[in-house]
C-alpha cells in the first residue's frame, strides 16, 4: 500500500496529468453538458446557421419544453399523437420556429415517417408533419409491430434471430409512456456515448509513459536495487493506472449526471427507449439505458487502461507508446467500413471502437450456436480484455528489467 501510495503521488504531481484531467473535464462537463444545456443545445434559437447563434437560456427553455409536454405526458395513444400533430400544425403556420419548437416536432415527424409511408408526398418528403392529416393516423403500436417486422427481415435477420429480438420487444411495456423526449434523446443517443472517446485519448496521454517513462528517465538500475523489485513496483503502478481512470471517470461523470440534474431532472426517466428509436426491440426506459451506457463507459475506461499499460511496458519510448495506445481505438474506427463484416464485428469488440448505442440496434453475434446481442458482449470483452494483460504486463516488464 505504501508503495501504490508514492506511485499514486508521483502520478499526480505530473503536470500533464493535471492539464488532461483539466481539459477533459472542461470538454465533457463545462462544453459537453452545462453549456450544451444552458446554449448549444437547448437554448431558444435565434441564428439558424449555427448553434453558437442559441440564445444563452437553456434553463428556462427547457422548463418551457417540459411545460408544454404536460399535456401530452402519460400513455401514447393514437388520440395522443393526433393531438400532438394536430397542436404542431396549428402553431407551425407562422414559419417562426420559436412558435413552435417546443412541440418535440422531429421526433414526431420520424414517427410519422416511419409508420405511415404511405402518406409521403414527394415533394416534400422531409417534413411530413406539416401536411399529413392527423386523422389518418391511426394503429401506431399494431403499424410499429409490422415496422419491427420488415425491419428485421430487411436485415437478413429471419428465423431465430428474428424470434430472438421479437421476444425481446414484447418485453416492452405497451402503451408507450410519453414525456418531452428531446432531452432524453441528447443524454442517451449522444452525449454518453461520446465521453468514451474523449477519455480515451486522456487516459493515453497520462498512462502511455507509466513503463516505459521508466526508460525515458534511466532508472532501471534504481528499481532493480530497491527492497520492493521490479514486480511490486509493476503492480503498484498497474493499480495507480487503473486508480486514476476510477478518479477521472467518477469526476466527469459526476459532473455531467449533476448538471443533467440541474438542468433537466428526473422527469421522463421512464420513457421506454422506443420514443427515441422506434424500431429498438431492447425493453429499456431512459434511465437503465443510461446506466448501461455509463457502464459501458467505465468497463471500457478499465480495458483500455490495461491495454495502454502493456504496450507501456512493450515500448521504450513514450512517443511509440502513446501512438501505440491511441492506435488501438482509432485505427479499427478509421478501416471499420473497408473491412468485411465479420472482420467489424471483431473490431468493436476492443475498448471505445464499438457503441454503446447498440442498444437501440439488433446486432448480433453468435457463440457457440446461441445468439448474443451485441451490448451484452461490448460490455463484458474489453474489461476482460483489459484484465488479461495485467498478468502479462507484469510479466514482460519483469523480464525487460532483468536483462
Amino acid at each position: 500500500m505504501e508503495l501504490f501510495i508514492l506511485e499514486h503521488k508521483k502520478l499526480w504531481r505530473k503536470k500533464n496529468l493535471k492539464i488532461c484531467v483539466f481539459l477533459c473535464f472542461v470538454y465533457i462537463v463545462i462544453f459537453g453538458s452545462i453549456l450544451s444545456y444552458q446554449w448549444f443545445s437547448f437554448g431558444t434559437s435565434n441564428d439558424y446557421t449555427s448553434t453558437f447563434g442559441n440564445n444563452f437560456d437553456g434553463y428556462s427553455n427547457i422548463r418551457n419544453n417540459q411545460a408544454y409536454a404536460d399535456q401530452w405526458r402519460g400513455p401514447l395513444t393514437d388520440e395522443t399523437l393526433q393531438h400532438m400533430v394536430r397542436d404542431y400544425q396549428d402553431k407551425s403556420q407562422s414559419g417562426q420556429r420559436q412558435d413552435y419548437e417546443m412541440t418535440d416536432w422531429n421526433t414526431l415527424n420520424t414517427w410519422v415517417k416511419t409508420l405511415w409511408p404511405e402518406l409521403e408526398k414527394s415533394e416534400n418528403p422531409y417534413m411530413m408533419l406539416d401536411y399529413v392529416d392527423p386523422d389518418k393516423l391511426t394503429g401506431f403500436y399494431e403499424r410499429r409491430q409490422q415496422a419491427v417486422d420488415t425491419f428485421l427481415e430487411l436485415n437478413g435477420q429471419t428465423g431465430q434471430e428474428k424470434n430472438y429480438f421479437l421476444n425481446m420487444d414484447a418485453k416492452t411495456p405497451i402503451p408507450f409512456n410519453y414525456d418531452w423526449v428531446e432531452g432524453w434523446s441528447t443524454v442517451v443517443a449522444n452525449f454518453v456515448s461520446g465521453i468514451g472517446m474523449v477519455m480515451a485519448l486522456f487516459i493515453a496521454i497520462v498512462l502511455s509513459p507509466m513503463f516505459s517513462g521508466e526508460w525515458h528517465n534511466n532508472t532501471k538500475s534504481l528499481i532493480v536495487t530497491t527492497r520492493n523489485g521490479w514486480q511490486k513496483t509493476a503492480l503498484a503502478k498497474i493499480g495507480v493506472g487503473i486508480a486514476f481512470t476510477l478518479e477521472l471517470f467518477t469526476l466527469i461523470s459526476i459532473g455531467a449526471i449533476g448538471a443533467q440534474l440541474l438542468f433537466m431532472g428526473t422527469r421522463g426517466w421512464d420513457m421506454p427507449i422506443q420514443v427515441i428509436k422506434l424500431l429498438a426491440t431492447a425493453p429499456m426506459n431512459m434511465v437503465q439505458a443510461e446506466i448501461y451506457e455509463y457502464a459501458y463507459v467505465l468497463l471500457a475506461s478499465l480495458g483500455f487502461t490495461g491495454i495502454t499499460l502493456l504496450l507501456s511496458s512493450l515500448l521504450k519510448s513514450n512517443f511509440a507508446s502513446l501512438l501505440a495506445s491511441l492506435a488501438v481505438v482509432y485505427v479499427p474506427l478509421a478501416i471499420a467500413q473497408f473491412v468485411p463484416l465479420w472482420a467489424q464485428k471483431l473490431l468493436d469488440l476492443l475498448p471505445f471502437v464499438g457503441q454503446s448505442t447498440d442498444i437501440f440496434r439488433t446486432n448480433t453475434y453468435h457463440l457457440f450456436g446461441k445468439v448474443v446481442w451485441s451490448p451484452y458482449l461490448l460490455i463484458i470483452v474489453p474489461v476482460c480484455l483489459g484484465i488479461l494483460c495485467i498478468p502479462i504486463t507484469v510479466t514482460l516488464w519483469s523480464r525487460r528489467m532483468k536483462a
